[in-house]
């Protein structure tokens, strides 16, 4: 598979390889039901993984949400974790993405104080330039919307701090593969098939 590796009931395609430790790239689809982010996130939490970013949000297929996580592991404890993730009868495909083969977004909403008008027009300048929208104006500050990677994101924050940075809210990553098939071959797909 071109866009991540698949795992699926604690098989592991070896045509990837994990890095020993390092940040992973794992999507899960699973139903959309109450109890099930809590399941998938307190299983990971007793394996002391520090989730560095996550993201929920519904799929085209309803009653089925995918679940992003950005987080650092070494291969075996990993592998264990997936393990026991596709024995909840939750949880329908796990995947991991690499970054070169997968396309990732990251959005910030950022509050920037700007006490005069040429700080303002200085900061709309600069959101320009990193392709932001103004989203709204005052007096006293300016939010800005920055959509892409993180160090993109990481870089508009370090060229407008110094005029004061009031708030900043980030989403987790978003990431799909590339290419237009994601199922990966010869890998039974029955239990997502029911809710497609």
């Amino acid at each position: 598979m071109d866009g991540g590796r698949m795992i699926m009931a604690g098989i592991i395609n070896e045509n990837s390889s994990i890095e020993a430790v390092g940040p992973h790239i794992i999507t899960f689809l699973v139903e959309d039901r109450p109890g099930v982010f809590a399941k998938v996130t307190g299983l990971i939490r007793r394996r002391n993984f520090n989730i560095e970013k996550i993201t929920v949000g519904p799929t085209h297929i309803e009653k089925v949400t995918r679940m992003t996580f950005l987080i650092k592991a070494d291969e075996a404890t990993l592998e264990q974790v997936v393990k026991q993730l596709n024995k909840m009868v939750e949880v329908l495909r796990i995947t991991e993405l690499k970054p070169k083969d997968c396309v990732i977004r990251e959005l910030a909403l950022i509050k920037i104080s700007t006490s005069d008008q040429q700080e303002r027009n200085e900061a709309m300048q600069f959101s320009n330039i990193f392709r932001g929208n103004i989203l709204d104006v005052s007096p006293t500050s300016l939010t800005v919307e920055i959509t892409g990677d993180s160090e993109k994101i990481d870089a508009f924050l370090e060229l407008t701090k110094r005029f004061g940075i009031i708030e900043v809210a980030r989403t987790g990553i978003t990431a799909l593969s590339r290419g237009s098939d994601p199922r990966p071959r010869g890998v039974d797909m029955m239990k997502l098939l029911d809710y497609e």
